[in-house]
């Protein structure tokens, strides 16, 4: 029987899932990193979200590890290539959060576009401001997408139901479909008037969005980032919000952020002074990393991960 080690808390969906495919599950949650390293070796299969980075050295002693499965979007906290050689079957679960995502990108456009937090807040403090709070649409607008994978065609379907054009950009060819249409990099710049980013964290994605790439969009553009806040250079983005190069932002994610995506606002971490812009300027939405972080993708994401290993198992078995 194959012995799988849990090392972050999921829905119950998950661990009952992989017992009823007969693998002994053992459940770890507070355990230092160098403690699972220590006992790695005991295991066939590993869960995890976030909680530490499995990097060469952890992979080194999994000696028998067959799986990694990563309740999450991205593999960015491992060590692929090293696991990859090693011969580990690494899953992760794009698919269990993608329309999450996509909900989430949509409502904070449209939130920021008719100021919603802004006015909120004023009629909360016995201020009616109507004309201060006049929004602008979606509507007629060139949305523009980078990445076009699961995170990318969720938002671009949700966009459907406004009479916009949707366009994408991404280094893989040929991904474009009937709900946006595949541009070159060139033609984005010219075209986006709201650009939305859905990039893995890669080294080509980190510190992407910076001064001289902003420089190359033709319009002043609206940017909405549900991906990885490593992708964005914050001071840049501060700069092109202050001369008006960008006109608002919508961020779940944050450069500052460590890789477990917690404690943001813990003591030791002193908030930059780019940052104090971002959560006192009207242009700016905010949300703590849970575009993909719903009630219903919590289940989807542990359902993908329960499938993806059934699939893996009755691959090994056939293969037998």
């Amino acid at each position: 029987m194959m012995k799988v080690l849990f090392i972050d808390t999921n829905h119950p969906v998950l661990l009952n899932g992989l017992k009823e495919l007969q693998l002994s599950c053992h459940e770890d949650y507070d355990s230092t990193k160098s403690e699972i390293e220590r006992k790695i070796h005991l295991y066939d299969g590993l869960i995890i979200r976030s909680r530490f980075s499995i990097d060469k050295s952890f992979l080194e002693k999994a000696t028998n590890l067959k799986f990694i499965g990563r309740v999450g979007a991205g593999l960015e906290n491992i060590d692929v290539d090293f696991a990859e050689k090693k011969g580990i079957t690494l899953i992760a679960a794009p698919e269990g959060n993608r329309n999450a995502v996509g909900e989430h990108a949509l409502g904070m456009i449209l939130a920021l576009f008719n100021k919603l937090k802004k006015a909120d807040n004023e009629i909360r403090q016995g201020i009616w401001l109507r004309e201060d709070n006049r929004g602008i649409e979606l509507e007629g607008k060139t949305i523009g997408l980078i990445g076009y994978g699961n995170m990318g065609k969720a938002f671009a379907k949700k966009l459907q139901g406004f009479d916009s054009e949707v366009i994408c950009y991404d280094i893989k060819p040929n991904v474009g479909d009937q709900n946006a249409r595949q541009v070159s990099l060139q033609e984005l710049f010219e075209k986006t008037e709201v650009l939305s980013l859905h990039t893995p964290q890669t080294e080509l994605t980190k510190h992407m969005i910076k001064t001289s790439f902003l420089q190359q969009f033709t319009h002043q553009i609206y940017l909405i980032n549900t991906a990885r806040g490593s992708a964005v250079v914050t001071k840049d983005l501060v700069s092109a919000l202050k001369n008006g190069q960008v006109l608002g932002a919508c961020l779940d994610v944050l450069e500052y952020e460590k890789n477990s995506f917690e404690n943001f606002f813990s003591k030791e971490n002193t908030l930059p002074e780019d940052f104090q812009y971002l959560i006192n300027s009207d242009k700016v939405l905010l949300s703590p990393h849970v575009a993909g972080w719903t009630v219903e993708s919590k289940i989807k994401l542990a359902e993908t991960i329960v499938h993806k290993v059934a699939a893996m198992l009755d691959q090994h078995n056939s293969i037998k």
